[in-house]
């Protein structure tokens, strides 16, 4: 618990310190980090505390965003209001929203609520570039942050301490949430709904009140996104976007309270750092989805959360070599796999084709990591396998040798073990 605390304290330390000494590319990315880090924990809410899996969240981040876009419009022409509470709006919206979808979607489970869900939000995606007068048809709709108090708002690292004070203050609500006796029916209803309702409990209301609170942390969320942005359209409401929260939610851990916000800041960080080095990053972003749901399904912070409640019950000098061998191995494929994407990527791409009508028909080398390729030379398609042989080999081994090892290191008696057996002899 005390290195948990003093984590946490370390993190928001450095939230609050280093911004100001960054460049505005960071800055932004850091704002955008904390959204999404709010948006996969409200939505984990719901998922990972109540077991009920939504494929349409989006609408409610939507929907926040056009409210306080609304409200800023508002505070525009005169309405005196804070700008620092500005989502409240998308709070409000959030909510009232949350409980009439909230009502007739938690009227199903399982895969029927899933698409319940989602046809909700494609319903909010259909409807909003016709609805000229309130969301702006396709352009959408656009306002400016008016200052208070002496703050301007106009800057990013403004805007910047702005969302940080509202996602700490949204995280600290939703962990007391989950900590009150209703958090914890919501996880009786996740692992047997049944025995909830025998228990006397009403199942339906209890999951459209989680299904509310759920929406209206998303909705505070699309509200800071439209603060940051000033801006917004319909493109808020489609199915990537309530896609790219589910993807975040479990590659980071739905078991675990702080799970979402490693899968948020990874998947952020990651398209902000490589989308602008390969057009191949959704595909990358997919697979290392599809890789962490077949070998890791507790996510990332499952995983993480696994090594330090054995941190000092195991001898990880036995385990550091093979944890060694098998990095080796997934470099290896790893470089195999973006070498053979980002090849099939040239080839199949449209400048690629204006090469070859120019060639009359050949097919002329292509560079790649500064190198020239021939598209039909031997070593062009022989590197790659053998990256991905080695590095299959290596892992499938390494594997065999980690499990092994904990296999055994679970097998030895701990010291706590060694003491409570001798005295019970």
């Amino acid at each position: 618990m005390t290195r948990t605390i003093f984590l946490i304290a370390a993190t928001l330390c450095a939230l609050v310190i280093l911004p100001p000494f960054l460049g505005l590319g960071w800055q932004n990315a850091l704002v955008n980090i904390l959204i999404a880090s709010l948006f996969a924990l409200a939505f984990n809410l719901l998922s990972g505390q109540a077991g009920l899996l939504s494929f349409g969240h989006a609408a409610y981040f939507g929907m926040g965003a056009f409210a306080t876009l609304h409200l800023m419009l508002a505070i525009e022409d005169g309405l005196v209001f804070p700008t620092p509470l500005l989502p409240l709006a998308g709070a409000a919206i959030g909510l009232l929203i949350g409980v009439v979808a909230g009502f007739f979607a938690t009227m199903r489970s399982g895969v029927y609520f899933a698409l319940v869900t989602l046809a909700i939000a494609e319903l909010f995606h259909s409807l909003t570039p016709h609805l000229q007068g309130l969301f702006g048809g396709e352009a959408g709709i656009s306002s400016m942050r008016m200052p208070w108090q002496g703050i301007i708002f106009g800057s990013v690292l403004e805007v910047y301490y702005l969302t940080l004070s509202w996602v700490v203050l949204s995280i600290v609500a939703l962990w007391g949430f989950t900590r009150t006796p209703f958090g914890r029916l919501t996880l009786a209803l996740r692992d047997n709904e049944q025995r909830v309702r025998f228990l006397g409990y009403n199942a339906h209301a209890s999951k459209v009140i989680v299904f509310a609170v759920s929406a209206m942390f998303s909705g505070i969320a699309g509200g800071l996104l439209a603060i940051s942005n000033e801006t917004a359209n319909y493109a808020l409401f489609s199915s990537h976007i309530s896609a790219q929260v589910v993807l975040q939610t479990f590659v980071g851990g739905a078991t675990i309270f702080l799970g979402p916000v490693i899968g948020a800041v990874s998947f952020t960080l990651f398209a902000y750092l490589i989308s602008d080095l390969t057009r191949s990053w959704l595909f990358y972003q997919g697979l290392i989805f599809v890789l962490v749901m077949l070998y890791a399904p507790t996510g990332i912070g499952g995983v993480v959360q696994h090594h330090l409640r054995n941190v000092r019950k195991r001898d990880w000098a036995s385990l550091a070599g093979p944890y060694a061998v098998a990095t080796i191995g997934g470099v290896l494929i790893a470089g195999g796999v973006i070498y053979l994407t980002e090849t099939v990527s040239i080839l199949f791409g449209e400048e690629y084709a204006v090469e070859i009508r120019n060639a009359g028909g050949d097919l002329p080398p292509y560079d790649l990591f500064g190198f020239h390729f021939e598209p039909l030379g031997v070593l062009t398609w022989v590197v790659p396998l053998l990256l991905l042989a080695a590095g299959g080999i290596i892992l499938m081994k390494s594997r065999k040798q980690i499990l092994e090892c904990w296999d055994a290191l679970g097998r030895e008696k701990t010291p706590q073990d060694a003491v409570t057996k001798g005295g019970a002899s």
